[in-house]
């Protein structure tokens, strides 16, 4: 079930609920053990919701549900996303390719009704404040890309994701969409596998500035009870910038929000008043946050202007940003079929860079080093060996 809320004149009020069967999710469960929820996307410019079940799609507007014509009956989406200009509509796992469903995606064309493949992408799409650039995941157990990409809106049957040679790369798997500032200056990272990992970049130039684990780092396989619980009772989307740029907000199992200015490295708490676990954390257009708790609770919250923080961001500084990402950059060819995408980018953890002929040709790596370096410096002092 989605719930869909109100938020106009500072008031929260409920305005319908959305139901999907997704019996395909039945053996799916999230970090917490509950099941995934279904997989859900609001369009960029009007009121209007897409809500994904098995083998269809439900369309909700002021004016009601309805089904979606066009996504096949072998439909079975985990992830929803809106093209920039909203008439695209981006989904994943591949609703054609049964074996190999993850190494594709489906393009629903909204004007046309048509479906064509698309890139591979596995978890959420997110475009830039700043317009022109979209940022998406591509995940696999040893490691995960922070991909970006153009998007060409004259692409026919729908809009394109043109993906860009500079990504970042995020050890093992588990994390979920990249949340932007308002000013499109930083994002952040939730997620981990086997952590419950927060990682904050700068953008353009992707340097890491935070990196921390909320509550306790894993303390290795096979995991204590205890310590999967504490784990679990950190939620995944527990985190939002609000209006002010530079300050990153962070929800906790005790009922608090951490308030995170990234200039100054300063943290305050504050109590929410309904006092019970975050679950879920976000921002409404205006920059308020809006907080669910586990007791079944919403909250809408206004951050008090009398800082001059609280202004408002200047889109031109977004705008730039994306500017000088793109200056910095270029688009990855097309790739042939048997090549690698891997092979084409240039990837930053947010520290150190490495291009695809360093990758080939590491061979030492610490145990300070990220899982996926030691598997690639692992794989090619075999491979040397072998020759």
């Amino acid at each position: 079930m989605v719930h869909i809320w109100d938020c106009g004149a500072g008031g929260l009020r409920e305005l319908a609920s959305v139901a999907v069967e997704s019996s395909g999710y039945d053996e799916a469960v999230g970090q917490d053990g509950s099941p995934e929820s279904p997989a859900v996307a609001w369009h960029p410019h009007e009121p209007q919701l897409m809500v994904a079940g098995e083998g269809r799609v439900v369309q909700w507007s002021p004016a009601g549900p309805a089904e979606l014509n066009g996504p096949p009956p072998t439909a079975c989406y985990r992830s929803l996303a809106f093209s920039p200009d909203g008439r695209t509509l981006w989904a994943t796992p591949s609703s054609g390719d049964e074996d190999s469903p993850w190494d594709s995606s489906d393009v629903l064309n909204l004007l046309s009704g048509t479906v064509s493949s698309g890139p591979r992408w596995d978890t959420g799409i997110v475009e830039h404040p700043g317009g022109g650039l979209v940022a998406t995941l591509r995940s696999d157990q040893g490691a995960t890309y922070v991909l970006f990409a153009q998007v060409d809106h004259e692409a026919a049957p729908g809009a394109v994701m043109r993906v860009l040679r500079r990504a970042l790369i995020l050890d093992v798997d588990g994390y979920e969409p990249p949340v932007f500032s308002a000013d499109g200056r930083h994002f952040a990272v939730r997620g981990n596998a086997y952590d419950n990992s927060l990682e904050v970049f700068a953008f353009p130039s992707l340097r890491r500035v935070l990196a921390t684990t909320l509550g306790e780092p894993s303390p290795g396989y096979p995991y204590p009870q205890e310590w999967l619980d504490r784990m679990r009772a950190w939620s995944r989307q527990n985190i939002a910038f609000g209006a002010q740029p530079g300050v990153l907000w962070v929800g906790t199992p005790t009922g608090t929000l951490i308030e995170v200015d990234l200039e100054t490295e300063a943290a305050a708490v504050h109590d929410v008043p309904a006092g019970s676990p975050v679950s879920g954390l976000g921002t409404t257009a205006a920059g308020e946050l809006v907080v669910a708790g586990a007791g079944g609770d919403l909250v809408l919250l206004s951050v008090r202007g009398d800082s001059p923080k609280t202004q408002g961001p200047d889109p031109d500084t977004a705008k730039a940003a994306v500017a000088a990402f793109l200056d910095a950059t270029s688009e990855v060819p097309e790739v042939p079929d048997g090549d690698d995408l891997e092979n084409h980018l240039v990837v930053t953890d947010g520290t150190r860079t490495w291009d695809s002929d360093d990758l080939a040709t590491v061979t030492t790596a610490t145990a300070a080093d990220p899982t996926w370096l030691r598997l690639q410096a692992a794989i090619n002092t075999a491979r040397d060996q072998g020759n």
